[in-house]
């Protein structure tokens, strides 16, 4: 999935296009809600398989014993298709000028594309076939995903787009929560749980879709593949801040990735739940570190306001969620656990609430901000893909422990604060 971080962004290929006028009626509290529980809706979409689901689906195939490498295949995968499908169809929408609208045709095919590839996993006899679901279900949920981001700044003027990215960025523990508890609810039934996420989410997302007052697409220049490329590119050497922050933030997402992607088999292998209990932990442990990110990430934002300071939150920050991934580690029973997802919550919410904010002081003084974005988006979007193909060879090398794992997102974490140190663009 491309990762949640940036939800105030669409797509980064904005930037190679003409200025389009900004809306300047603001929008209701009915608009506000609805476009907020679509979002919400979208991302649920991402995360009820990845936190359960999926894993599961594999473990039941191949066992425990093949599972992890097969889920770094299908996972790794899905999300490199992703990193790349999120700008493309950003682009098509953009010059989509059908009648039902630019951003409602993408989110209308995209939803039923991503439901279809995910009712392909639940169905699927084979792993062939769910990866064959999932990468359709990554590409679909994109599309949908670029569609939606890019109602930001289609419909809501600037006095008001910091107050709705900040609610559409609690979307993302929210879902986690609701999607853990959809799971949890049809524990056994492994087609419901892959299903009755897709028809939550799809309620609210056709809702929105029905009300939004979407028009096709005005005369654009042509798009072309040089003007795609050099939107994923921002030159290090003559940007260095950009680049640190681009290491940092790739860094502390691959932490984060190593946490969700395996803490099923982590749960089973080193805490020795039963199958049956592992939904249920989950949800546990997504209740406590959604809780705490929330209030983190509130807290954080206005003390970094206040004091003027970025930095030394993203380090305090990235430092607690290195502590956080140690304790994943030595955890020996399932309260051990639970203290430990806390403590990542207290990070990540924090580094959510001051990230987004020091990406802004650093990014190049030019023209193309959201394509400078776009590039930040992978380095959210790319660990999804690597942590997966990685953690099998970690595991390999230590004799399966996950213990070990967590060591190394850790050991990641801490190396994402060290490379804020030589950012000299912000305090």
């Amino acid at each position: 999935m491309t990762q949640p971080l940036d939800v105030a962004q669409p797509g980064g290929s904005e930037a190679a296009l003409p200025v389009l006028p900004t809306p300047l009626r603001e929008v209701g509290k009915l608009f506000v809600a609805l476009y907020a529980l679509a979002f919400l809706s979208t991302t649920l979409l991402f995360i009820a398989p990845l936190l359960v689901t999926l894993a599961l689906k594999i473990n039941s195939l191949v066992g425990l014993e093949q599972a992890p490498s097969n889920l770094a295949l299908v996972a790794g995968t899905g999300a490199f298709l992703a990193m790349f499908a999120n700008p493309l169809f950003g682009m098509l929408s953009d010059r989509t000028s059908l009648r039902l609208g630019r951003r409602r045709t993408w989110m209308l095919i995209g939803l039923l594309g991503g439901t279809s590839g995910v009712l392909v996993v639940a169905v699927a006899p084979d792993i062939p076939t769910v990866l064959l679901g999932w990468c359709v279900a990554q590409v679909g949920f994109n599309a949908l995903l670029v569609a939606m981001a890019a109602v930001l700044p289609d419909q809501v003027p600037q006095s008001q787009r910091g107050l709705v990215a900040g609610i559409l960025g609690v979307c993302v523990p929210v879902a986690s929560v609701t999607g853990a508890s959809l799971v949890n609810l049809f524990a056994g039934n492994q087609l419901a749980m892959f299903l009755v996420p897709c028809g939550v989410a799809s309620v609210f997302i056709l809702i929105f879709a029905l009300i939004l007052k979407d028009s096709p697409a005005p005369t654009l220049e042509r798009w072309s593949v040089r003007n795609l490329a050099g939107s994923y590119f921002v030159n290090p050497r003559i940007h260095p801040d950009f680049g640190w922050v681009f290491a940092s933030r790739f860094l502390l997402v691959l932490a984060y990735s190593f946490l969700t992607t395996f803490l099923a088999y982590y749960l089973i292998v080193q805490l020795r739940s039963p199958e049956r209990d592992v939904p249920g932990q989950i949800l546990m442990g997504t209740l406590v570190q959604s809780a705490v990110v929330v209030v983190a990430s509130v807290t954080g934002g206005r003390l970094s306001d206040r004091t003027r300071r970025r930095k030394v939150f993203v380090i305090t920050a990235a430092v607690i969620y290195a502590a956080a991934m140690f304790a994943m580690a030595l955890a020996g029973d399932v309260t051990a656990y639970l203290i430990a997802v806390g403590i990542a919550g207290l990070g990540f919410g924090l580094y959510l609430a001051v990230d987004l904010a020091l990406v802004v002081d650093v990014l190049p003084k030019d023209d193309r901000v959201a394509a400078h974005l776009g590039v930040l988006n992978i380095a959210g979007a790319l660990p999804s893909s690597i942590a997966p193909a990685l953690a099998p060879a970690i595991l390999l090398i230590t004799g399966g422990s996950y213990a070990a794992l967590y060591m190394v997102a850790g050991a990641c974490a801490l190396l994402a604060g060290l490379a804020i140190l030589p950012v000299r663009g912000a305090r």
